[in-house]
């Protein structure tokens, strides 16, 4: 893994980036191209939603831009966990608890994956490609990293639920919040620390999750036109 700073120019080499901080309605454009390396591919005017989530919005709520953003945004981490799980389970490296874990958080999330697919539709943007750089196929480095994803999970959705609009995309959104930090607790049980260390967790802006994402380096491009742009180096 690195941790060297990527600039703006090494991500959004196709411009995705700039296009989602035009969408994004309520953040500074100027902070959020600094910051953040989301790509934003497909949005439409008006942030109408097919699929469910879209019949579910009630008067009042209506599901905006930002919203399929913030969607978009957890999609791209679904994506992420789901990978890293299926290669996990695959690989062989994993025995006892540990590829119980694997197998059952594996399912939860390719559900998870389904889902925001399903709900985003034609606005979902594409899986990227990925390289976890040896994590899945040694146990402790599969333990250690799980328990990374998942607690960057469980921030993530906490940070952007103030931020949602639709009551439908809140409710969704809460609903996969709380199965994350389940598997957050359980794998740090199998490693022997504090399922629940703390009273109280602090969220993490979209910029910090996106940040701590791409210095990873598993995420090795985009997946095509309009996919997301939040890459490490290959």
């Amino acid at each position: 893994m690195h941790a060297e700073p990527i600039t703006l120019a090494e991500l959004d080499v196709d411009g995705a980036i700039r296009e989602a901080a035009d969408s994004v309605a309520g953040d500074s454009r100027a902070d959020f191209l600094r910051k953040t390396a989301l790509a934003g591919g497909g949005l439409v005017g008006g942030g109408a939603l097919l699929g469910t989530l879209a019949a579910d919005a009630k008067a009042g709520t209506r599901i905006t831009r930002r919203d399929v953003a913030i969607l978009n945004f957890a999609l791209t981490l679904e994506f992420l966990e789901a990978e890293f799980y299926t290669r996990a389970e695959r690989g062989g490296a994993l025995s006892g608890r540990t590829l119980e874990f694997a197998r059952i958080v594996g399912a939860h999330e390719r559900a998870h994956v389904a889902f925001l697919k399903k709900a985003l539709g034609q606005n979902a943007v594409k899986k990227p490609r990925f390289n976890f750089r040896g994590t899945t196929q040694s146990q402790r480095a599969f333990q250690a990293t799980a328990q990374t994803l998942e607690e960057t999970g469980v921030k993530a959705y906490k940070g952007q639920a103030p931020r949602i609009n639709a009551d439908a995309v809140l409710v969704a959104a809460a609903k996969i919040h709380s199965v994350e930090a389940r598997h957050a607790a359980w794998i740090r049980h199998i490693r022997g620390v504090s399922p629940a260390p703390n009273a109280f967790d602090p969220p993490a802006t979209m910029a910090q999750i996106l940040r701590a994402v791409a210095a990873t380096g598993f995420i090795v491009r985009s997946g095509g036109a309009g996919g997301p742009a939040l890459t490490g180096r290959a």
